[in-house]
């Protein structure tokens, strides 16, 4: 049997997916499962042991209808058993439309039962313990997949030992020392309406530095270094002084092995997260005000997976309506101030990063 898996959008989604390939190939041990993501995303499933083929949506495609039209019609050529897409979107709905399955599932829209020939609602289950970011991917196997043998898969990166390898010596040649907790900041969301004040978070590793003895990596993008210098510059000199500002690994692929040394990640919830979590690293994230922690907030049961949102203190937010909240996303910011949350990153460090300290 031949399954294609379709999940364009960001890193988190791309990884969540993945648990779609694996269920298959535990269910289907002889199946071919081809993926297609976005090129922007391949760190992510590259060495990924149940994607048979990695497919690329390239940006060129949103450009050149023509490229787009060639692209469709490469998948034409393909024999697929069944069509999953997770994204369900107009580019999703056109590659569905063009993989010659007979069976095509997705998500009920208005505009999706005329591809489609299983559609499924989203989850809105409240005592989510896999986030119904699992929870709306694992729903649409059903049709193929009875009772699923492990439920509670998560996500996994795959990397080489040359890669862990590479990491290691990384920090080797900058002499850091690996006595000490090495933990990754996540600086910057991936839009200032996902990105925790830089002002805040200064105070957050100020607590972590006057309590611990730590080393910080700080995750961000070339493009970003201006927030990065001005972060610095609000840090404490104890604080300045544990983080190795010279360790920085801008391509996506190295940044993974980088994360895979480190005894975890802190800072704002989004790709970072999901990749720590891929790689078992303890994480404790700062959601958004318009994100959904129910969604986001994957594998709660687990103790490494912790996070915090301005609902947790303030639940009457949640009445505001999403695009509202995302308008208003800075002003919201402004009062989820690190001293409601500080006991509870406390008590994680103290059990999951620095237990003998």
């Amino acid at each position: 049997m031949r399954f294609l898996i379709i999940q364009q959008k960001m890193v988190g989604d791309v990884l969540a997916s993945t648990i779609l390939c694996e269920h298959l190939k535990i269910h289907f041990p002889d199946c071919e499962v081809h993926y297609v993501i976005n090129e922007s995303t391949l760190a992510v499933v590259e060495e990924n042991p149940f994607i048979d083929k990695i497919i690329l949506f390239k940006t060129e495609y949103r450009e050149s209808k023509l490229g787009f039209f060639k692209f469709l019609k490469s998948l034409k050529r393909e024999k697929y058993n069944a069509t999953i897409d997770a994204y369900c979107k107009l580019e999703s709905n056109l590659i569905s439309c063009f993989s010659k399955s007979d069976i095509k599932i997705s998500y009920k829209k208005w505009y999706s039962k005329f591809i489609y020939t299983h559609l499924f609602s989203y989850s809105n289950n409240p005592n989510t313990t896999l986030g119904h970011a699992i929870e709306n991917r694992l729903i649409l196997l059903s049709p193929l997949i009875q009772k699923l043998e492990q439920p509670n898969l998560e996500p996994k990166i795959h990397l080489s030992t040359a890669e862990k390898e590479q990491a290691k010596e990384l920090l080797i040649n900058h002499q850091i020392d690996t006595s000490k907790p090495l933990i990754m900041v996540g600086l910057l969301g991936s839009q200032s309406s996902k990105t925790y004040p830089l002002a805040y978070l200064v105070e957050v590793l100020n607590f972590i530095s006057e309590r611990y003895r730590v080393t910080f990596l700080l995750n961000y993008l070339p493009h970003q270094s201006a927030s990065f210098t001005e972060f610095l510059d609000y840090c404490s000199p104890k604080t300045r002084n544990n983080i190795k500002k010279e360790v920085f690994c801008p391509p996506l692929r190295s940044f993974i092995a980088l994360l895979d040394q480190c005894d975890a990640y802190i800072g704002n919830e989004g790709g970072s997260t999901n990749i720590a979590k891929s790689l078992g690293i303890p994480n404790f994230s700062i959601f958004s005000p318009w994100i959904s922690k129910t969604a986001w907030l994957t594998f709660n049961q687990n103790q490494k997976n912790q996070a915090v949102h301005l609902a947790d203190f303030d639940p009457e937010i949640l009445e505001m309506p999403k695009k509202e909240r995302k308008a208003n996303a800075e002003a919201l910011y402004q009062q989820f101030k690190p001293e409601l949350f500080l006991e509870q990153l406390d008590s994680f460090i103290q059990s999951e990063v620095v237990p003998d300290q």
